[in-house]
């Protein structure tokens, strides 16, 4: 079949509060974004794997309390002042590990934040004691902090998120698609995006309809050969 054009247009999530599904692996941390909760300390750190919904929890406590959203990366000194007469969301911390300025101004915003009486949202993917941050004020202070992690998955968690994840791309498989991959795949948030988005170029390219042949074809693809154990499809990606 000869292959139609396809276009990498960026899919635009639904981040707000109505378009996260609340269940057992994420419920802590939902519970502790109602507005009526304070934190104790004025501090939290959202933890859990790529896809978790870290960022999507951060947008939807952000448009509640009008918090900034920040790549911890992109934190430099001069932004501190400015950042700190709100409330703060800092993304993805463990990332400035190896990067001493960071660190440091991500101390210096820590204090000035809850010094101001506002309130303060971290996340990463791993738990804290393991970001491994070599200011040990910062580590310390991190560490001391309201923690909620995100778990991955079960099936009935799975099945939504790629509902989602389709519908973010303007995508509507047929019925039997999503029970077949949540059937077949590995149990995690990023095989699931890996998943959608191959999906999605693949019917796009082929100019099929997202059925679940074009599924199965491309959950056999990483199947072992030669009588090797068959596996769930695993995501094979660095994050």
């Amino acid at each position: 079949m000869a292959q139609q054009l396809s276009f990498d247009l960026p899919a635009k999530p639904a981040l707000g509060r109505d378009d996260f599904f609340v269940a057992p692996s994420n419920a802590m941390g939902v519970a502790l974004l109602d507005p009526s909760f304070v934190w104790p300390s004025g501090k939290l750190v959202l933890t859990g794997p790529m896809g978790s919904g870290k960022t999507h929890l951060a947008h939807v406590w952000a448009s509640q309390s009008g918090a900034k959203i920040l790549q911890a990366a992109d934190l430099c000194e001069e932004r501190v002042p400015d950042l700190a007469q709100g409330p703060v969301v800092i993304e993805d911390v463990p990332a400035i590990a190896g990067n001493t300025q960071a660190q440091n101004a991500l101390f210096h915003l820590h204090n000035l934040v809850l010094a101001n009486g506002h309130a303060l949202m971290l996340t990463g993917r791993a738990a804290p004691n393991l970001w491994q941050l070599t200011l040990p004020d910062l580590q310390s202070r991190v560490q001391a902090a309201t923690h909620a992690e995100l778990q991955a998955p079960d099936d009935a968690l799975l099945a939504v998120v790629l509902a989602k994840l389709f519908n973010d791309r303007q995508v509507t498989p047929k019925p039997d698609v999503i029970p077949y991959l949540v059937a077949h795949m590995d149990r995690s948030f990023a095989a699931a995006a890996k998943i959608v988005a191959q999906l999605d170029n693949m019917s796009l390219s082929e100019g099929r309809t997202l059925s679940r042949p074009l599924a199965v074809r491309l959950m056999s693809q990483d199947r072992p050969q030669d009588g090797a154990q068959d596996t769930k499809y695993v995501a094979t990606t660095g994050n």
